[in-house]
């Protein structure tokens, strides 16, 4: 017997219902407890209103050992599917922890690779909403093969569509590293934590007590491991962070980036900026004032900006165009480049190399930071990650060097020798191989040593030096920069080099791919 559309119709409903309980009321209610948001909560926040389209709404996991058979929960413990944000389609997943504490299993992970392959195949962002104990024990090899899949398709997707992670509980063991091959990860403070081994294991396996939020809480990823690009207050703060964060992002590589209306006059002059750097070259600055005068006003978003603090990254606009940030910031160890400062700086390169978003690089830079501690960890390596995601970078790229540029740390700076387009330097530059102080010790060693008065022959000869040598003119006469200008002018030079060079065509020599100093 045919059963009425009436009837089939009140059954749909009835089951979807069931779908949107979760893991029942009671699993919610703890869920609510904690301070945190359902995954249906979270996805409702994070899109346009009535524009999420559900897939696999229905889907149950197919494991009948150790009582599994009978707990079956419509959905599996994710929500997938796509909407949009600020009318702009992406795929999401979002990971439901009252159901089997977020767990994942082999239809939980299909359910992600899913929507994975149709983000990829429509040139689409995807946006995942991690909250999950890890792998559901009970389905075993299953449930590693399922992570797998995943990491391979994060790896497919790097590159072709922006992948932004937010971690929203727990996240732990292999559950790691699809967010870390993923673009951007953004954490909420006291709730999510991150780490390959818990706190348990820990302590039976080295002697170490440590609690979850000083292993992998949001700001321990924040301040000092570099995982988390941003740490929030909570779930609102997080998912108004990954809106933010997508405006400057194109859907994918192969279209440019958002371009939004601009109020800020792209003639602005800023007379501040004549002032700002110091007469004393050995005191410091204020980096970010200079970034956000440059700017559109209020548009400039950090990333990281407690991890490595030397180095200053982040998207901005200039005219309303999108636009990639890396600064050194001469307020912390005067900007100098080290190995966390390098690795934090060129990925962030590459990425906006990847998705067509130019480079703009403000130069105060007084070298590498010298020390047994950095040669013995790898500076030379890890140095060389920069320098060598700036060559590789083809987006139009412009430095402005507003003080400081000295060494190989000039040169790696994103300078005219590894292929930037337009470099300028302010009157205050001071370009050598070394700051006057070490270069007169070493050049005028005798001469100083053989001095009636050596102390005031050394000043005497620092200022011969620097009068001479360590100011942008000598780099200007060589063509190394294009033009020694007014500080306040920056702004409107720079717009028109972006407006000059987006046309920009640079292609790298056929190869499979590079091989990165990693």
């Amino acid at each position: 017997m045919t059963i009425s559309t009436e009837k089939a119709i009140h059954k749909l409903k009835e089951e979807r219902w069931k779908a949107f309980e979760g893991g029942g009321q009671k699993r919610v209610d703890s869920h609510h407890e904690k301070g945190k948001m359902t995954a249906r909560e979270r996805i409702q926040e994070l899109l346009d209103p009535n524009s999420f389209v559900e897939l696999d709404t229905f889907v149950t996991h197919n494991c009948n050992q150790f009582g599994m058979e009978k707990q079956k929960f419509l959905g599996d413990g994710v929500i997938t599917g796509y909407g949009c944000i600020a009318g702009r389609t992406v795929y999401i997943f979002a990971q439901d922890f009252t159901i089997f504490g977020g767990s994942l299993g082999e239809m939980h992970a299909k359910k992600i690779c899913k929507v994975m392959d149709l983000a990829i195949q429509n040139g689409t962002p995807i946006i995942g909403l991690n909250d999950s104990g890890g792998a559901r024990i009970q389905e075993g090899v299953s449930s590693l093969g399922g992570y797998a899949d995943i990491f391979y398709r994060n790896t497919l997707a790097s590159g072709v569509i922006p992948q932004i992670s937010a971690i929203l509980g727990p996240c732990a063991g292999g559950a790691v590293y699809s967010p870390a091959i993923t673009d951007f990860i953004i954490m909420t403070q006291s709730t999510s934590h991150m780490f390959i081994t818990g706190p348990d294991v820990i302590k039976t396996v080295t002697g170490e007590d440590v609690d979850f939020e000083s292993l992998g809480g949001a700001d321990t990823h924040h301040v000092k491991s570099g995982v988390a690009d941003a740490s929030c207050a909570d779930e609102y703060e997080t998912i108004s962070f990954i809106k933010k964060l997508l405006s400057y992002i194109p859907q994918n590589n192969l279209e440019t980036p958002p371009s939004l209306p601009c109020t800020d006059s792209a003639d602005r002059t800023d007379i501040e900026l004549n002032s700002i750097i110091p007469d004393n070259p050995n005191q410091p600055y204020n980096m970010r004032e200079i970034i956000k005068r440059v700017c559109d006003l209020d548009s400039f978003l950090e990333l990281q900006p407690n991890y490595a603090k030397n180095m200053i990254i982040g998207f901005a606009r200039l005219n309303g165009n999108s636009v990639g940030i890396v600064a050194n910031d001469p307020m912390n160890l005067a900007g100098v480049l080290d190995i966390n400062a390098s690795i934090k700086a060129a990925r962030f390169v590459r990425f906006c190399d990847a998705f067509n978003i130019p480079l703009i690089v403000f130069t105060d830079v007084p070298g590498f930071l010298p020390g047994t501690e950095q040669e013995w960890r790898g500076i030379i390596k890890h140095g060389a990650k920069l320098l060598y995601a700036f060559c590789e970078a083809t987006v139009p790229r412009f430095t402005v060097i507003t003080r400081k540029a000295y060494g190989g740390a000039y040169d790696v700076m994103n300078s005219k020798h590894i292929g930037a387009d337009y470099n300028i330097a302010w009157p205050s530059a001071e370009i050598a191989v070394m700051g006057p102080e070490g270069a007169c010790n070493i050049i005028f060693k005798n001469e100083i040593a053989n001095s009636p008065n050596p102390e005031n022959k050394r000043k005497e000869l620092i200022q011969n030096y620097r009068d001479t040598f360590a100011n942008p003119y000598v780099t200007a006469q060589k063509g190394f920069i294009d033009d020694v200008i007014e500080p306040k002018l920056t702004r409107k030079l720079l717009i028109t080099a972006l407006i000059v060079n987006k046309n920009k065509r640079k292609s790298l020599p056929k190869r499979k791919h590079g091989n990165i100093p990693l």
